[in-house]
């Protein structure tokens, strides 16, 4: 029999004979061929090194296909042990072997016993050194599920025979019918066990299983009366893809408890599934749920950057996906202050229907080495797994003023690291998420935020026109509860020449406490009058303001009309 290089031939009893080898090591071959790989395969798997295994789209085969070559140690990384647990049962179903289950409370147990009933005999094996002797004993074909192992593998020092004792079964379980599975919802992993153990990341669930748990859930109540299912196909899409990003014992829990507010389950429970999604944000502490309320209609003027928005509304779903169309990276907002960015943010959530988190680069700031870098990472990951959603990042120029010039050095680049991991996830991202960033001063921009393929466009909001500012009197004046038809619009806009719309809105506000102050009902002589008292920012700062305009000419598309000229006409000044 001809070995391949570097492979290990199955363990053979005491009693064995060379035909009895032989026969091993086709059956290993066989076992080889049946996992579609080549006999160099499996062999020079027996012996894995610390390479992780992506995360793709066939990640619960790729575990079928690991222990089928025969890896010794596997490490899946996820949250979801009843899913992992129910895909070994059914690869030790067809493989014919027993599946056995590890916990530190309950020891080894065979998966699907009673726990009372095993507690008795199993007990010693609760430690885990115990543990992989008794694994290391036992002779039959068999799959390990040590849940919650990672405490054990973590490099501290209480934790050296342990993982002395890994490497040794991982040694002894290369020619054995035999494979331990550690499932954690997080990687700790001493350097030592590197080249001994094989880490999988477990994908998260896929619409496909949504449309599963959905089909049972339904399933179980259509003989309820008093349950109502109100799904159409469009429906039942938003309710499954807004439950993208949680688990299925998540969403198998949102699913019931939108039974149980209203009886009901229809397209309308989208926002009890954000409610499941704002408390996993609320529990990563690194990130802001941002419930918004306001809608497109009630931001005034920005007509492009509205249209752009509304063309991009149906980018999430499946349909966009066959026809070829990839999820939107994101947008930069640059522009006047109060003239309507971070608004925008705010309407964008409610128009597509997604969860709207806001990103404080502020938080992401710790005091010990590395800790910042780290916190963006979790800010990251954080946005990923509750995917589909949006991520608002307001005021990017200063959160990121020091990644670059002269002020890069003075925090040791800490705010250079941190913004280059956010450019990295920004440009290799696949996640659906969006990014909208809003901005004041492009002086404060690094240039490699701008660089096409980061983000999908440039937007420059400028100044509201006469028009506009008609539209922005019309809305606040409503929001006001007053009637717009008794004020007269067209003077006031081009009274309001100059205005943002948050002066408009306080000049709206500063007229009320006058008019409340008088005994009298808010007219438009007193909204005239306040408008008089208010001096506007692109007054006060009219350099700045050309200077925004000139750089955006060119570089950035108009978020509604065409861009201003930078310059003004200066008129002579006579003294009569």
């Amino acid at each position: 029999m001809t070995r391949v290089p570097g492979s290990v031939p199955p363990r053979v009893g005491s009693g064995s004979n060379g035909a009895a080898a032989a026969g091993a090591a086709a059956a290993g071959a066989a076992a080889a061929s049946r996992a579609g790989t080549s006999a160099a395969g499996p062999a020079s798997a027996a012996a894995p090194s610390s390479s992780t295994v992506p995360r793709g789209p066939r990640a619960i085969d790729e575990l079928d296909v690991l222990i089928r070559a025969r890896y010794p140690i596997i490490y899946v990384v996820t949250w979801e042990e009843e899913r992992v647990e129910q895909q070994l049962a059914r690869i030790a179903t067809t493989r014919n072997k027993k599946l056995f289950v590890w916990t530190c409370t309950q020891g080894i147990v065979r998966a699907g016993s009673e726990p009372q009933s095993s507690k008795s005999g199993s007990g010693s094996t609760s430690d885990p050194l115990a543990a992989l002797d008794t694994i290391l004993s036992h002779v039959e074909p068999a799959l390990y599920l040590l849940k919650d192992f990672h405490p054990f593998t973590e490099d501290i020092r209480c934790n050296i025979a342990t993982i002395r004792r890994l490497r040794d079964v991982a040694y002894q379980l290369r020619d054995t019918y035999k494979t331990i599975v550690i499932v954690a919802p997080m990687m700790r992993l001493a350097p030592e066990l590197q080249k001994d153990i094989t880490i999988l990341d477990f994908k998260p669930p896929e619409v496909a299983d949504f449309n599963r748990l959905l089909d049972r859930i339904i399933e179980d109540v259509k003989d309820k009366p008093q349950v109502k299912i109100n799904l159409d196909a469009d429906g039942r899409e938003k309710l499954v893809h807004a439950a993208r990003g949680l688990t299925l014992r998540e969403a198998e829990n949102v699913f019931a408890k939108t039974l149980v507010i209203d009886g009901k389950i229809d397209a309308d429970d989208v926002s009890v599934v954000f409610s499941e999604k704002q408390q996993i944000i609320k529990k990563s502490g690194l990130l802001e749920y941002f419930a918004s309320q306001e809608q497109l209609d009630t931001v005034g003027g920005l007509e492009n950057l509205k249209e752009w928005l509304v063309k991009r509304s149906m980018a999430f779903t499946e349909r966009a996906a066959e026809f070829g169309l990839p999820s939107p990276k994101g947008v930069l907002l640059l522009g006047v202050q109060g003239c309507g960015k971070s608004l925008c943010a705010k309407a964008v959530s409610s128009l597509w229907k997604l969860p709207l988190l806001r990103f404080d680069v502020g938080r992401m700031f710790g005091s010990l080495v590395g800790s910042s870098e780290e916190n963006m990472r979790r800010a990251i990951q954080t946005a990923e797994s509750v995917a589909p959603a949006i991520l608002w990042v307001d005021e990017i120029d200063k959160a990121f003023a020091g990644s670059g010039g002269s002020g890069a050095g003075s925090d040791g680049g800490t705010a250079s690291r941190v913004f280059g991991t956010f450019l990295t996830w920004l440009g290799d991202k696949t996640t659906p998420v969006f990014v909208i960033a809003t901005a004041n001063d492009i002086s404060h921009l690094p240039p490699e935020l701008l660089r096409k393929g980061r983000l999908d466009e440039i937007f420059f909001v400028d100044l509201p026109s006469e028009a506009e500012r008609v539209e922005i009197f019309r809305i606040h004046l409503e929001k006001k509860s007053r009637v717009p038809d008794g004020f007269d619009l067209a003077l006031l806009a081009k009274r309001s020449d100059g205005f943002s719309g948050a002066e408009i809105e306080q000049a709206i506000v500063s007229g009320l406490f006058d008019a409340f102050s008088h005994g009298i009902e808010l007219d438009t002589p007193t909204l005239a009058n306040s408008l008089a008292e208010t001096v506007p920012l692109s007054k006060t700062m009219s350099e700045q303001l050309s200077r925004l305009r000139s750089w955006a000419q060119g570089r950035a598309r108009p978020a509604s009309g065409t861009i201003a000229t930078g310059s003004t006409e200066v008129r002579r000044k006579i003294e009569l």
